[in-house]
């Protein structure tokens, strides 16, 4: 179990960090999808850490927030649930037009700050396995 827990944990640190290049380039909608996949990683990460148990097949952040038996607040249910939709508008072509036209620097920032904070307040959860 620790090797699986290292894994995602590594895994979602690289992600972040192309989340930061992919924001820093202006790639706002690629950043945004790398969001939701750094706290994926990091919320199957401690699925694991928690449960015991391999993390699930699943992309819905809320879902997975609520396997890690952790207290989320509202807002932050909230904010996993819009994150989640990133995932599904940056793979889909036929949603994809819609996402790029609403992903503007201003839109990305905002979302990017609070993936920021999440993922801060994620990796803070493992310590406290």
């Amino acid at each position: 179990m620790e090797k699986q827990i290292i894994f995602w944990q590594n895994s979602a640190d690289e992600s972040w960090t192309t989340a930061e290049m992919l924001f820093k380039s202006k790639r706002y909608n690629h950043c945004l999808f790398f969001c939701h996949l750094t706290l994926e990683k990091c919320l199957k990460g401690l699925i694991v850490a928690k449960t015991k148990t391999a993390a699930p097949y699943i992309h819905d952040l809320e879902k997975l927030a609520i396997m890690t038996k952790l207290k989320f607040s509202p807002d932050q249910l909230k904010d996993l649930r819009v994150i989640t939709k990133f995932n599904i508008s940056a793979r889909y072509e036929n949603i994809k037009l819609d996402f790029y036209k609403i992903c503007t620097k201003d839109y990305a920032k905002n979302y990017f700050n609070i993936s920021n904070q999440l993922f801060l307040w994620l990796k803070k959860q493992y310590r406290k396995k």
